[in-house]
């Protein structure tokens, strides 16, 4: 099997990713990665600054996180006007992410992570395989996690992050 079929059906049989259970109220691990442009960005440059939408997913031009990533993008806007950058994770490689992104049209970085030290800080890398669980955390200015999404509805990722963001004063 293919590391992707056999993420597929990790992820439909509902096994969630070890590691760290961050949980809202809790500090938000810092980190600082390569985005798709070989540009570095650390949380740490956006605290004071906005809101950050963290969501970590899978695997580029996978079925699902393709959805996810553009609902996002077509919910950017109005994810800006609400205070928040928009940060995507995945363990695939820069390249694989610049691909990713301009097939796709995406106004938003989204990391690499090839050594999976983002994915184990936020406890979200799937047991066995190298890929990150599709959870999104919702950080406050202060780096402060204020909401978990481990329920992402890839249709509507856009919406449910929008909710929560309006909860944020």
């Amino acid at each position: 099997m293919t590391r992707g079929i056999i993420a597929s059906l990790l992820m439909c049989a509902g096994i969630m990713a070890a590691g760290a259970d961050l949980q809202p109220g809790m500090k938000a691990p810092d980190f600082s990665a390569l985005d798709q442009g070989g540009k570095p960005v650390k949380l740490a440059n956006y605290l004071g600054k906005s809101n950050v939408v963290l969501y970590f997913y899978p695997k580029d031009f996978t079925p699902g996180c393709t959805k996810e990533a553009c609902t996002l993008r077509d919910g950017f806007h109005d994810i800006q006007a609400a205070g928040a950058v928009v940060l995507g994770v995945s363990a695939d490689d820069v390249s694989s992410h610049a691909k990713f992104a301009e097939k796709y049209d995406l106004p938003f970085s989204i990391l690499a992570d090839p050594d999976d030290k983002i994915i184990e800080a936020y406890g979200v890398k799937m047991p066995v395989l190298k890929m990150a669980s599709r959870v999104t955390f919702i950080i406050d200015k202060a780096g402060i996690i204020r909401f978990k999404v481990d329920q992402v509805d890839t249709g509507k990722h856009d919406q449910q992050v929008l909710e929560l963001l309006k909860k944020i004063s």
